[in-house]
């Protein structure tokens, strides 16, 4: 199995707020909502196309294009046109520092 890698530090992303970066050769979207934080690669299943300026709701992210929205906590479709899940990341928290596992 994989290791934890460092990608960026709670500085770095406010609550609410969202992180765009490259891990393991993947775009990926680190969402800090709450106290909690969730990591998805950063392409909508249905076409390809980024999620990085979807609108964020609750623990939901919406495609921008084709408005699909996905569970950030599963990568779970919850709407049309999307049928197949986006990748998750597992992430952990040590200190200050964010670390991703790949799946």
């Amino acid at each position: 199995m994989a290791e934890f890698e460092k990608v960026a530090t709670l500085d770095e992303i406010p609550t609410g707020g969202r992180l765009s970066l490259v891990f393991d050769d993947r775009a990926v979207l680190v969402f800090r909502i709450g106290e909690e934080l969730y990591a998805v690669e950063d392409v909508c299943s249905h076409d390809g196309q980024p999620l990085t300026d979807g609108a964020l709701e609750g623990t939901s992210i919406e495609c921008p294009r084709h408005g699909a929205r996905f569970d950030v906590r599963s990568g779970r479709p919850l709407c049309m046109p999307a049928v197949e899940p986006i990748a998750t990341f597992e992430v952990r928290v040590q200190g200050n520092d964010i670390l991703l596992r790949a799946p």
